[in-house]
């Protein structure tokens, strides 16, 4: 069963893979009635899309802010508050802090680009949006250059409409190297944090996968155990969910979510001791402890080195998950696979305790270089899996050369999930 396309627009950069980058972006948001979209067009300017749910016709405002597009790390990202507003942060690299809101409730267009707090501004990288139950949100993003980063929290107060630090730094690297995170806030308002250490600005020094969690959106985190951690956590105080040295190909960030019983569920692709085919695993911890097991089983190696942007033969993945109908704990994954034909493919199990993984291909056309990012509301909120679709192209190891690779359509894939119906 093929995933449903609806388009949005025909002009998407896609000389680079900056508008559909895995885990590090809110490109596609659900809101009310609305669903929203960001993207950089043809000519690097921002664009803002919405549309009604369950409609095809997009209304589309070309910005006049652009972005580094042949940097595939400036990606755009989105969130919609309690109150209406839009909320974009665009074109990061080590950068300032590029930050505006809509100027009025459902509105495409943006006022004039304002700081959050002033404190840890001016060098961004990788941002993101959490929407929190009250309708405020959260922003976190890398601040610093690889080898001295730390990760700063920052939150929206509806009230007020103002930002506050929550923490300039929760995560830190203490000028030894980095943490390459991912955030999940789940349904019982837990949020969840994982990251991966990278030691300097090649990707085969990424190692080790840790965990927190917070009950009050980031102000305390505490291990899986209860132990509180003071900020920042290090890589003395962190607890570890898999210890994996440098240079088995393990990808950053690890996609994250949470099971129906609210515990953690990490997946990434390395190479395990002994080979040199990288696989995905599912990192899970299941009350007591953490267990790690194997997703796929491909056959083609490949080393994951070097700097700037990859372009390895799988993408990264994003993962949701939720209650099956027989009471286990369902997951699904999505990725693309250039061995299948660079195609979207959702692998799928009704109970992570036992997992019998089952393929569906999702796309019938080439993806080129696409990373899946879903849409978490309408997840949340309508069991559909929503992703910002563009079949985009990105060299190896390349940001600073576009290339001439003409435009491509920006659609949305969704796709219902599979009905399970036997375990």
């Amino acid at each position: 069963m093929t995933g449903e396309v609806v388009f949005i627009a025909d002009e998407g950069w896609a000389a680079s893979s900056v508008n559909v980058l895995a885990n590090q972006c809110n490109t596609l948001v659900t809101s009310g009635e609305h669903q929203w979209a960001v993207f950089y067009d043809a000519t690097g300017h921002l664009v803002i899309a919405r549309r009604l749910l369950g409609q095809s016709h997009w209304d589309l405002s070309r910005t006049p802010h652009t972005g580094r597009v042949n940097d595939a790390h400036d990606t755009a990202v989105i969130a919609v508050d309690g109150d209406g507003y839009l909320h974009v942060a665009w074109d990061h690299h080590c950068s300032p802090l590029n930050y505006a809101r809509g100027v009025a409730p459902g509105a495409l267009e943006l006022s004039a680009p304002e700081p959050m707090t002033r404190s840890n501004e001016q060098r961004v990288t990788y941002p993101a949006f959490l929407r929190l139950p009250d309708g405020g949100l959260l922003f976190f993003y890398r601040h610093g250059a690889p080898r001295n980063a730390v990760l700063v929290l920052n939150r929206y107060d509806l009230a007020t409409r103002r930002w506050r630090q929550v923490h300039r730094a929760v995560v830190s690297g203490e000028g030894t190297g980095s943490a390459y995170a991912a955030m999940h806030l789940d349904e019982s308002g837990t949020l969840h944090l994982a990251w991966n250490w990278r030691d300097n600005a090649d990707v085969a020094s990424n190692h080790d996968l840790c965990y927190a969690s917070s009950s009050d959106f980031g102000e305390t985190w505490s291990t899986t155990r209860g132990q509180p951690l003071q900020m920042p956590i290090t890589s003395q105080t962190a607890e570890y969910a898999l210890r994996l040295p440098q240079n088995h190909s393990l990808m950053n960030p690890p996609a994250l979510t949470a099971d129906a019983d609210g515990r953690p569920c990490l997946v990434s692709y390395w190479a395990p001791p002994g080979t040199d085919v990288p696989q995905f695993h599912l990192v899970r911890h299941d009350g007591i402890g953490w267990s790690v097991s194997q997703i796929t089983r491909r056959r083609a190696a490949f080393s994951l080195h070097g700097k700037a942007t990859k372009h390895p033969p799988i993408s990264r993945a994003a993962i949701v998950a939720r209650r099956s109908s027989h009471g286990g704990n369902e997951l699904h994954m999505i990725y693309r696979d250039d061995e299948l034909g660079e195609h979207v493919f959702a692998v799928s199990c009704n109970d992570v305790e036992r997992p019998r993984w089952i393929w569906t291909q999702l796309t019938d056309a080439s993806v080129g270089a696409w990373e899946p990012s879903v849409d978490a509301q309408q997840w949340r909120l309508h069991g559909k899996v929503h992703m910002l679709l563009q079949n985009v192209r990105q060299r190896d190891g390349n940001d600073n050369e576009g290339g001439k690779v003409a435009a491509t359509p920006v659609s949305v894939l969704s796709w219902g999930t599979l009905v399970f119906i036997t375990r």
